[in-house]
């Protein structure tokens, strides 16, 4: 199998592990009573996404992609410091919960891959210099 459809399988899987996973622990938290009691779960979670999210880094995007992935990860860092999310309490707390996590998530797996994929970009520019 070619190595590029298996980085962009293994970045599908990812993104599914961080959707189920925001949809499991964001339950876990609205019914224990908030991200507070399940920092465990959470803080693990979290962990293996940044993982994951430094394997994609190394490993997956080529240099067609760089500037969509940075621009759209920037999108989702803004978007999940922004806590827009928020009104969704007003319908149902569990739809906030699951929202939060799913996009918290995303950008834990996201985030790293972004920060790896600049440094190569600013080394690749230094180079060139």
């Amino acid at each position: 199998m070619e190595m590029g459809l298996i980085s962009k399988w293994a970045y599908l899987l990812f993104v599914v592990i961080a959707v189920v996973m925001g949809l499991v622990v964001g339950y876990m938290a609205w019914s224990e009573g908030g991200w507070n009691a399940v920092a465990t779960v959470n803080g693990w979670v979290l962990l293996v996404l940044v993982v994951l999210g430094i394997i994609i880094g190394l490993t997956t995007i080529t240099a067609k992609e760089v500037m969509p992935f940075l621009i759209a990860t920037i999108a989702l860092a803004v978007a999940a410091g922004a806590n827009v999310w928020e009104p969704l309490c007003a319908i149902h707390d569990l739809l906030y919960f699951w929202a939060t996590g799913i996009l918290n998530y995303i950008v834990a797996f996201a985030a790293p891959a972004a920060v790896i994929i600049a440094i190569k970009e600013i080394l690749t520019i230094a180079k060139e210099k």
